[in-house]
């Protein structure tokens, strides 16, 4: 069988796929065009996201038999007409799922002790000690919409803290040692944290919006370290200003690329992320949550762990 890998990836997975007895050939430059009048030759595509795996990909790759993507979604990829074809779709939710729980708890506690504006002040000369004074996670309500790998993940870390975790998901009895199960209503009515685990889907685009913002029953602080575009940003903004929400950690930006790779090839950045850059309850990591040392390796092994399970 041959594979086609389309994105840069941990080396492990053309060597071990290599010793399985795989054809891997690399091709990370190719524009999509040129990508589908040779799909045909192979069997199987690896991508990041640097591509999108459309209808018109799909009918050029004939011989397709396995599409792997080297992260936690499909979203770039037309699951519906790939299983319509019978690809098989492979992604590796588990590969940076730890990665993504400990970022979240990192924007967690570093706004709510306000470490950005203090280290900022302190490297300018100033040492303001009670304008700094944060606040503590015990005894606060933490509420996670999606509970798939991501958001397990983050309940397990909060273990540590004497914290109440509610989690709310479209899929029934999730719910476990971690965190209790209930409907969004209740995690509105409760939650002083609000963190997103969700992909992204018809229901979760623009799903954090200024009506579901006010349907909260006091002020609360958002993590979203799943899609940008689930987040309504100009609404998010107006929130902040009023303080309907203390302060966000963002990992994802609603003006992303596709690709995830670049958020600054516009001349003219948008009047509600330029606030978001300026402001102090503010922080902002450039979708880099699952994106460390030990899940570059991780992301690689499911894959290559999937396709052998699968086709060896």
């Amino acid at each position: 069988m041959k594979i086609l890998h389309l994105d840069t990836n941990h080396e492990l997975l053309i060597s071990q796929l290599n010793d399985l007895g795989f054809i891997n050939h690399e091709d990370y430059q190719s524009i999509k065009e040129d990508i589908e009048s040779k799909i045909h030759q192979y069997d199987g595509v690896i991508l990041r996201s640097r591509l999108t795996i459309d209808r018109n990909f799909l009918d050029s790759a004939k011989n397709l038999k396995f599409i792997g993507r080297v992260g936690a979604g499909l979203e770039n990829i037309d699951c519906d007409y790939a299983n319509e074809k019978g690809v098989f779709l492979i992604a590796a939710p588990e590969g940076n799922r730890n990665a993504v729980g400990e970022h979240a708890l990192a924007l967690v506690l570093s706004l709510f002790n306000k470490l950005k504006k203090a280290d900022r002040e302190v490297s300018q000369g100033k040492w303001l000690r009670e304008e700094n004074r944060g606040i503590e996670l015990d005894g606060k309500t933490v509420g996670l919409i999606g509970y798939g790998n991501t958001g397990k993940s983050f309940a397990k870390k909060l273990r540590g803290f004497d914290v109440e975790v509610l989690c709310y998901d479209i899929k029934e009895n999730v719910g476990d040692e971690n965190t209790k199960q209930v409907s969004l209503e209740t995690i509105q009515k409760n939650a002083d944290v609000l963190s997103l685990h969700t992909p992204l889907t018809d229901l979760t685009r623009n799903m954090i919006d200024d009506r579901f913002i006010n349907a909260f029953s006091k002020p609360f602080w958002l993590i979203n370290t799943a899609r940008g575009k689930s987040v309504v940003t100009q609404d998010l903004v107006e929130a902040l200003k009023h303080q309907k929400i203390l302060g966000a950690g963002l990992d994802v930006l609603e003006y992303e690329k596709s690709s995830f790779e670049d958020m600054f090839s516009s001349d003219e950045l948008p009047e509600a992320f330029q606030y978001l850059i300026h402001a102090d309850n503010v922080l902002l990591t450039p979708h880099v949550a699952g994106w460390t040392i030990e899940s570059k390796i991780k992301l690689a092994q499911t894959i290559v762990d999937k396709i052998k399970s699968k086709f060896c």
